[in-house]
């Protein structure tokens, strides 16, 4: 068995692992590069490999990061089978549409700079055609039912707890050059306990042989989920007393339905201020009626207050509109009450959300809540790491808004329960991999892995590096 580590080696974006065994290529995710635009150009157009010669991809979730380079691999050949859930399935006939668009228009729009000086012409990563194409060749499995993916090769996906659909991948294998049947656990993005909305991850009980394990949060430690959502409704308090509104830049994939799920609790509360609430992202819309095709994961809490909730929507009520047309995008710069606007890209990358920050982040009155991970160059970690100017469409803006950070709202498992999620394996495995992380991060994981649970083999492969096992 070969492992290649193809992305989210040593950065926490592009996820991509390639398996070799019993003469077959199985690819664990394939996911999109993020941050530096120059960079993350590059990255995403080098090193994928020739579709034709993956045999499977399974997928570990639908965040861009993990599947974003999909249609890319089918354009570039690939003809096998996507297996991941069927939620998964669902939010993917969304986003990659949705990825294909962006680049098919981040390409126009580089063409017509680089034609002016002559230079050649870019293609787009993808296009639309190519993510519809790719759509036909997913396969949706339930939660914890094996599906063999070539002889001696069976495949079993657990419910990861992070996001609509997300799992751990389990992989048996009968090994045919060595002869021993070993479990190799991709780990995907473990989820927390106790946040609405989704299960809790499924503990590994029975363990591993080989992990692949993200290490995102690996050297910090998320405060408690009720704390979180007190801290938003002192923050959306503030904000209008001082007479402004609140921009919340989120992920239309799960942030977003979180963030509109713990509003709607404050707001039947009545914990804060009675005022306008605008979901302003074509995609947040899309993924969320995708949420709502799939109570079969959602957890306790969220079918209790459906019970008691007038409005019989965890998504919908009365003071929150979706805003799905242009003009109605543009009309929100023209509101003269204090309001919240959520809107993507997470990471003030791209999307609606670059237009009210702009309208708006000179104005002290304004509140930006960052509520996710931030990759390095981009516009959010900017704002978090307290940069002033910074840059929004080529524009110098000075930051008189207040950025405020919420950490306890990420789905991702913090410190320990990264530690937590191997310390239940009975089985240890003997050979740990930790990937999707930034440096201090990983090497802190590997540290505790090591100190309190006396993991050995322990790696942190560098991008393109491959293991023999």
């Amino acid at each position: 068995m070969k492992i290649t580590f193809q992305g989210a080696a040593g950065t926490v974006t592009g996820s991509q692992h390639l398996i070799e065994a019993n003469g077959k290529k199985i690819l664990l995710d394939c996911g999109l590069f993020q941050g530096k635009r120059k960079e993350s150009f590059e990255l995403n157009r080098s090193g994928l490999c020739r579709g034709d010669e993956i045999d499977a991809l399974v997928l570990s979730h639908a965040h861009i990061d993990h599947s974003g380079r999909i249609p890319c691999l089918v354009r570039n050949g690939f003809t096998g089978d996507i297996f991941c859930t069927s939620a998964t399935r669902d939010l993917c006939a969304v986003m990659l549409m949705d990825s294909a668009f962006i680049q098919e228009k981040d390409v126009e729009y580089v063409n017509r700079r680089r034609a002016k000086k002559g230079q050649r012409p870019f293609e787009p990563l993808y296009t639309r055609a190519d993510a519809s194409r790719s759509l036909e060749q997913f396969v949706g499995l339930n939660y914890r039912r094996s599906h063999e993916l070539f002889p001696g090769i069976r495949l079993t996906l657990v419910d990861a707890g992070h996001m609509l659909g997300s799992a751990h991948v389990i992989l048996d294998i009968d090994d045919r050059d060595t002869g021993k049947s070993r479990r190799l656990v991709f780990s995907g993005d473990i989820g927390r306990p106790d946040i609405p909305i989704i299960r809790d991850p499924q503990p590994l009980v029975e363990g591993a042989d080989i992990l692949i394990m993200e290490s995102t949060y690996g050297d910090r430690l998320h405060p408690p989920y009720p704390d979180s959502e007190k801290e938003l409704e002192r923050i959306v308090t503030e904000t209008v007393s001082r007479g402004g509104s609140l921009l919340i830049p989120a992920f239309a994939v799960g942030r977003t339905q979180q963030l509109v799920y713990a509003l709607h609790r404050l707001h039947s509360d009545g914990a804060i201020p009675d005022l306008p609430i605008f979901v302003d992202s074509p995609l947040g819309i899309a993924t969320t009626d995708v949420f709502r095709m799939h109570p079969e994961v959602f957890d306790a809490e969220i079918r209790e207050f459906l019970l008691s909730d007038d409005d019989n929507d965890p998504f919908g009520f009365g003071r929150l509109k979706y805003t799905r047309k242009v003009e109605e995008s543009k009309a929100l710069n023209d509101l003269k009450v204090p309001a919240i606007i959520i809107s993507s890209s997470g990471m003030l990358e791209g999307g609606r959300i670059l237009h009210h920050l702009r309208n708006r982040i000179g104005d002290p009155r304004t509140t930006i809540l960052m509520t996710s991970w931030q990759a390095p160059n981009t516009l959010g970690r900017k704002l978090v790491e307290k940069q002033n100017p910074v840059r929004i469409f080529g524009e110098e803006f000075e930051v008189r808004a207040r950025v405020e950070v919420l950490t306890g709202f990420s789905g991702h498992a913090d410190r320990d329960g990264l530690v937590d999620f191997v310390r239940v394996m009975e089985k240890k495995p003997e050979r740990t991999f930790i990937v999707h992380g930034e440096e201090d991060s990983s090497t802190n994981l590997a540290k505790i892995l090591r100190e309190e649970l006396g993991l050995k083999g322990i790696e942190i492969p560098e991008s393109g590096k491959s293991f023999t096992l």
